[in-house]
Parts: C-alpha cells; sequence; structure tokens
C-alpha cells in the first residue's frame, strides 16, 4: 500500500509537468495558429498593393474586409452594399468620379476583388485622413457616413476636440467600431512585427 502512494505522487507530478510544459511550449504556437486561421490574410496581393498606394496599414483593411464579408467577395449587405469591403452604390459613384471617372466600371463589379479592394481601401483612406488618422472615427465614417460623423463631432457630448470622437453614440455603428477595432488589434497582435 505505502508503494503505491509514491508512485501515484510520482505519477501525478509527472503529469502536471507535462501539462505544464504543454502550456508552456506547446499552447500559445497552437493558439496562434488556430487565431490566424480566424484572422487569415486572404487576397495578400491585393490587398497589400492597394495599402502601398493608398498609405495604409494593410492590417487595417484585412480588419475591415473580415469584419465586413468575412473575406466572401460575394457578400450583398441588407442595404445593397457588395463585395469583400461593402460599399454601397452611392459611395461607389462617388468613389469613382474620384479615382476612376473614365473607367468603364459598374457597381455590379464591386464583386471582383480586385476592384472593391482598390475602391474600398481609397474610401478607407479618404476616411482616416478627414479624421486625423484615428481609426475608430474613421471606422464610424466607413460605417455610418461623413454626414453622421460630422455631425456627432459638433457635440461635446460626443467629441472632446471636435476632430475624433469618444463616444460612438448609435448601437450599429458603437458595435461596428468595437468589432473594427477587435479585429486590428488581433491582426496586429498575429501579423506585425511588434506583436510576434
Amino acid at each position: 500500500m505505502h508503494k503505491t502512494k509514491p508512485a501515484r505522487r510520482t505519477l501525478c507530478l509527472l503529469l502536471a509537468l507535462l501539462v505544464l510544459a504543454v502550456c508552456i511550449f506547446g499552447v500559445p504556437p497552437l493558439y496562434r495558429s488556430i487565431l490566424k486561421m480566424r484572422y487569415p490574410q486572404k487576397y495578400s496581393a491585393l490587398v497589400e498593393q492597394w495599402a502601398a498606394e493608398y498609405d495604409i496599414d494593410p492590417l487595417l483593411l484585412y480588419a475591415v474586409i473580415r469584419t465586413e464579408s468575412g473575406f466572401d467577395p460575394h457578400a450583398c449587405s441588407n442595404v445593397e452594399a457588395h463585395g469583400l469591403m461593402q460599399i454601397t452604390e452611392v459611395t461607389f459613384d462617388w468613389i469613382k468620379s474620384q479615382i476612376a471617372p473614365n473607367e468603364d466600371i459598374s457597381f455590379a463589379d464591386l464583386y471582383d476583388p480586385a476592384l472593391n479592394i482598390r475602391f474600398g481601401a481609397y474610401y478607407m483612406k479618404r476616411c482616416l485622413s478627414r479624421y486625423h488618422e484615428d481609426v475608430p472615427t474613421a471606422a464610424a465614417a466607413y460605417h455610418s457616413g461623413w454626414g453622421t460623423v460630422d455631425a456627432l463631432l459638433s457635440s461635446t457630448a460626443y467629441s472632446s476636440d471636435g476632430n475624433v470622437l469618444n463616444v460612438f453614440p448609435y448601437q450599429q455603428m458603437n458595435n461596428y467600431v468595437a468589432k473594427i477595432s477587435h479585429a486590428y488589434a488581433r491582426y496586429r497582435l498575429l501579423y506585425s512585427p511588434e506583436g510576434a
């Protein structure tokens, strides 16, 4: 009887050491691999190209695409926003007038990842530039429009400086900004040199 207690203690100690070793050496890489599956870098050539063209962190574009469409190029929202970065027809027409006035493209062409990422990256850059490179405010504008964000900025209840939003008062806007912020943080953790 006495001989089995030390054997059990040894076995328990070995098992505890094994669990500890797995936790220290095996789980973080496994967890990181699982997270990378949940936060992929699909369409990387296009994302990198247009991020460089418009001087945007490509990780932010991945966060927007993941949040907007889950990387589904055929996504269509209930407000008829199309493609990877979910661009509405009004926004498409405005972007086209800015960067592609003479190109033979239509709103239906936004299901093409190359066009969608090009237009979405341009629009995100304009949002960032307009709102002092503040990602949450730019995300709110990308989702709800410049007019909505500009109106909120004029109220001290939502902005302390009139330049960026400190409060996102509408539930959909608030949820969207939280999703973008969370996804962007994950992408930076997983893929940026500082996050590695």
